[in-house]
């Protein structure tokens, strides 16, 4: 079983992540981790729109990336701020689209983007970085 991996940010806060396989059920790990790292940063008030986030940026790597695994990371950029990422190894960025009435799929990225103080893509070399900023209330 992967081992969550922890290390200091520049805001002193430790930041975690996790390299998980590429299937659906590691959404549910990828939600343990941020509801873990709110918990540890008394920002409890993040952690279910956080685990909607995280888990629809899950979701999405495990249909579109390419190779076995990803990586998620649970980061704390700003005192009441929360960002999740998921790294994967496909350069595709996502593309968000309007929902259909009645479809199962597709709500995703428009999900993330009302829950999210902002959201993006950061290209590498490798592949690419999908993130969420979440903002604290208190």
């Amino acid at each position: 079983m992967p081992q969550p991996t922890t290390r200091a940010r520049r805001t002193g806060h430790p930041g975690y992540s996790e390299t998980l396989p590429r299937r659906p059920e590691s959404a549910a790990t990828a939600r343990r981790l941020l509801r873990t790292a709110c918990a540890a940063w008394g920002l409890d008030d993040v952690a279910e729109d956080g685990a909607v986030v995280v888990s629809e940026l899950v979701a999405n790597a495990v249909q579109h990336a390419r190779r076995e695994c990803i990586r998620v990371v649970v980061e704390r950029p700003a005192e009441r701020t929360v960002r999740v990422a998921v790294a994967d190894l496909s350069r595709v960025r996502p593309v968000p689209r309007a929902p259909e009435d009645g479809a199962e799929c597709g709500r995703g990225l428009f999900l993330v983007a009302m829950l999210a103080a902002d959201w993006g893509t950061d290209e590498r070399c490798w592949g690419k970085i999908v993130w969420a900023d979440l903002e604290g209330r208190g």
